[in-house]
């Protein structure tokens, strides 16, 4: 193999819950390019779902248990549906914006540059979630 060496892959995987983790699935499926990678569930409960992002990376998500249901009191994960937030990085901000707002995605931000230099966009999924798209790469690592 020449040229550059090939990056592991992901290390840290964010995550979330939803009170209805299928239809957040397939919105971020639809609306975001985001690929269900695995969806492991009983019925309409999903106990853990990989979503990938196509560059790289990716999200992990399940369904929270409802507030005042079995469970509820003893969640080993108790992370509130909605206040999860992500900046994802894509080389097509303009076109991921059109498919976010054809998909039903509530916009925050329109699509604007930064003064960092990133041409970027923000918007609401369907359970509150906020999700930050642009260019922006990150500064790189130092060696």
């Amino acid at each position: 193999m020449t040229g550059a060496a090939v990056p592991p892959p992901p290390q840290v995987w964010p995550s979330l819950r939803a009170r209805d983790a299928r239809a957040l699935i397939a919105f971020l499926v639809e609306a975001f390019g985001f690929e269900a990678t695995a969806v492991y569930a009983d019925g309409d409960r999903v106990q853990h779902a990989q979503l990938s992002w196509p560059p790289g990376g990716g999200v992990m998500l399940g369904s929270a248990p409802a507030e005042d249901g079995p469970g509820a009191s003893d969640d080993p994960w108790p992370l509130r549906p909605g206040t999860f937030g992500a900046y994802v990085v894509t080389d097509d901000p303009d076109g991921l914006y059109r498919r976010a707002v054809a998909a039903g995605a509530e916009v925050t931000a329109g699509l604007h540059e930064t003064d960092y230099g990133s041409r970027d966009f923000a918007v609401r999924d369907p359970e509150g979630n906020r999700w930050s798209f642009g260019t922006y790469r990150g500064e790189p690592r130092r060696a």
